[in-house]
Parts: structure tokens; sequence; C-alpha cells
């Protein structure tokens, strides 16, 4: 099984991806979260400088439904090293569905297909994308690959959900059994894997599946897909015989990784703050009774009150097992 880290914004960024790498590393391929500008700005040009991302394999994700701006990306991409990119078709956020793009370009298949027409004859670097499988109906996804059989796509990242499902509802695991069936691109699976459990339950309906990507599973159990690989935790025990402190003590060591890399670039409390806050929106789901602390460390406008928040909930709260 391959294992890829999804990209997921303002969240999986370099600062993440090389602290996750360093106490939970071992994993096929990091996306980073979309790029949307035509020229990338400082957050976007940091988050694919080749510098930091060292040691990964590290592919960039592009969002747009414009052929000039994609193959612009794609050539300062290419000056940067890369030889892949992906292209962002699964976003189902209001504010990018309304202007056509993310999953929203789903909804005027002749205009994506042009778009894909395009870029693959003209682009030097490899593509792959990542989809949802319709806006609104299930049956859109007949079309849709019978568009995505057409191109040489290096993979097809497939969330097999509609746009107006979000992320709740159960997943239309017939898709992807769709798509093994008719096309001879390398596929990958994502969505709704939070645990073992939840795997072998994917697995048991999907048996073919040999490449899985993880995003909010992650950003609730940083050690999940060690975990699911049975590989060794910072404490050096199997992830199937460490104990509840031995994943802890590596969770607090990522945290704290993670809170000094962001203190180093962010300016002022405020900026660094608003990204640890965003991170324990999902954390706080692998602890016990974490209600209260959430609170303090919502509430918290200093880095010394957030980080008595957390040393509070470190302390007192039950690490769940997976």
């Amino acid at each position: 099984m391959k294992y890829y880290l999804a990209p997921m914004e303002g969240l999986t960024t370099y600062t993440f991806r090389n602290a996750w790498h360093k106490y939970y590393g071992r994993i096929d391929k990091y996306f980073t979260p979309f790029i949307a500008n035509r020229h990338m700005n400082s957050r976007e040009k940091n988050d694919i400088l080749p510098e930091h991302n060292q040691g990964m394999q590290t592919v960039p994700q592009i969002l747009t439904n414009r052929v000039d701006e994609f193959l612009e990306l794609a050539r300062d991409l290419a000056d940067y090293g890369y030889k892949t990119v992906n292209l962002n078709l699964g976003c189902p956020s209001g504010t990018v569905v309304s202007r056509n793009r993310g999953a929203g370009f789903l909804i005027v298949p002749d205009e994506l297909e042009f778009f894909l027409d395009e870029i693959f004859e003209k682009c030097t670097l490899k593509i792959s994308i990542k989809t949802r499988i319709g806006i609104k109906e299930v049956s859109e996804w007949e079309r849709l690959l019978t568009i995505y059989e057409k191109y040489p796509l290096e993979e097809l990242i497939i969330h097999p959900r509609l746009q107006k499902e979000g992320y709740g509802g159960t997943p239309h695991l017939e898709a992807y059994t769709e798509a093994k069936k008719q096309l001879s691109t390398p596929l990958c699976y994502n969505g709704d894997i939070v645990s073992s459990s939840s795997l072998e339950r994917i697995l048991t309906v999907l048996p073919a599946i040999d490449t899985i990507m993880i995003g909010r599973g992650v950003l609730q159990n940083p050690g999940l897909i060690n975990e699911l690989q049975g590989k060794p935790c910072l404490a050096g025990k199997s992830a199937a015989t460490a104990g509840e402190a031995d994943r802890l003590a590596t969770l607090r060591a990522f945290h704290d990784e993670l809170l000094e890399g962001y203190i180093k670039i962010m300016s002022g409390d405020t900026n660094t703050l608003y990204k640890m806050k965003d991170l324990w929106t999902f954390l706080s789901k692998s602890f016990e009774d974490a209600d209260r602390h959430l609170k303090k460390i919502r509430k918290a406008t200093r880095i010394t009150d957030y980080q008595a928040a957390v040393d509070s909930l470190f302390r007192e709260c039950r690490f769940l097992p997976t």
C-alpha cells in the first residue's frame, strides 16, 4: 500500500510537512495546498521551494480553470525542478466552486475537456488529477470518466463524493469501482480514512486499492499512517505495540516542533495561534473529554496562555486508542 498526505488549505503547509516528516515520515508523496495565483505569492512560493521540501517527494497542486494560468505555473514549477503537478478538481468550497474552479469545473464538462486537451498537449510536466465524482448527481461520474480516459494521466486521485456533499455523508465507493473497470490510469482512493478499522471497511468493498490519500485523518491523529503501516514511532516501538505514553510523547514532540516552526516564520502571536488553533479543530478529536481545554486553547491570545492550555490538555486528557 502506498500512502499520500492530502493537501489541506492553510494546514498542510511546508512547516507542517517538515515537522510531520521528522516525527512520522515514511510516506510516498506529499501534496501541497493549491496554488491559485498566476504569479505565485510569497506564501505559495515558500511552500514549493526545494529547500523547504528536502527529503520529501512533493507534488505541487494547481487550482485554475484557465489554460494560460496552468501552463505558466507549470513552467515556473519546472524551473524549480518539479517533474509533475496535480490539478485540483475536488475542492468543494462555495467561493471556489462559484468561479468554476476546483470541483466547480465539473459543472462544465465541455469546458473541462477543452482545458485538458490544451494542457496535455502543451505542458511539459506529468499531470495528475484529484477529483470529485460530480456536483449534484452520481450519474455525472459516467461523463467525467469518458473525459479522463482520453488523457495520459500520471494518476487519478478519487474522492468519491459529490461537491454538494462536502465532507459529509457516505462516500460512493461504487464510483471507484467504475473507474477501476474503465480506466487504465493508476488510481488513488481518498476519503474517510481516520483509523485502521475505517480502512478495513473500505478495503472490504474495494480490495483492489493499492494507494490511498489521507488528510483529515492525519490532522486528527498525526501518527495514523505509521499505525496503518505498523512502522515504529519515535519511541522506537512498533505502532502495534506502542502504548499511549509513547504515542503521546511523539505527538507532543511533533506539536512543539510545529509551534516553534510557525513562531519563526509568522509575525506575532495572533498569526501563529491562528495556525495552531486550526490544527486543534481536528487534533482535539483524539483526546477524551477535551472540550474544556479546547475552549481555553481557542481563547488564548498569547502564546504563553496557549502553551499553558495545551500543557493542561496533554496532562489531563486521555489520548484515545486508534
